[in-house]
C-alpha cells in the first residue's frame, strides 16, 4: 500500500507525507518528464516550503531525480521523473545480505577480512599510543 511506503519515507510529518504522495503520483502518471513541480502548490494546496523540502528529501533518497537539458538521453527535455536508484540500491542490499548469510561462501575471504580489520585496530591503537608518547 502506498500510504505505508510514504509513511516510512516521511515519518511523522503529515504535510510532507501529503506532498510526497502528490509528487509521487503526479510523476507516476505523467506522460513525460515534468519540467516544474511548482504547479502542485496550487493544485493540491501545498506550501512552497513543504513542497521543496519534500522534493529534496525524495531526491536524496533516490526516488525522484532531476534530468538536465544537457542529458542527450532525453532529447533536450529537462525536469523531474521517477528514479530507479532507490529500488536498485535496495535490491543490491538484499543480495549482499543474502550472500553474507551464505555459509558456502569463501572462508578465505572471511579470514582475510578479519585479518584486515584486526590490523586496522592495531594500527589505530599504535597511532594513538604514539600521540600520547609525544605529549
Amino acid at each position: 500500500d502506498y500510504t505505508d511506503l510514504i509513511g516510512m519515507l516521511v515519518p511523522g510529518n503529515g504535510n510532507q507525507q501529503h506532498a510526497a504522495a502528490c509528487i509521487f503520483f503526479e510523476l507516476k502518471w505523467a506522460d513525460s518528464i515534468v519540467p516544474n513541480l511548482a504547479y502542485l502548490e496550487t493544485k493540491y494546496r501545498i506550501s512552497r516550503r513543504v513542497l521543496q523540502r519534500t522534493r529534496a528529501k525524495l531526491a536524496r533518497l533516490g526516488l525522484i531525480e532531476h534530468v538536465s537539458y544537457l542529458n542527450s538521453r532525453y532529447g533536450g527535455q529537462h525536469g523531474w521523473k521517477l528514479s530507479s536508484r532507490f529500488e536498485t540500491a535496495l535490491r543490491q542490499l538484499a543480495l549482499k545480505c543474502a550472500a553474507f548469510r551464505d555459509k558456502n561462501s569463501s572462508r578465505l575471504k572471511d579470514e582475510t577480512l578479519l585479518v584486515f580489520l584486526e590490523g586496522g585496530r592495531v594500527c589505530g591503537r599504535s597511532d594513538s599510543a604514539r600521540r600520547v608518547d609525544r605529549i
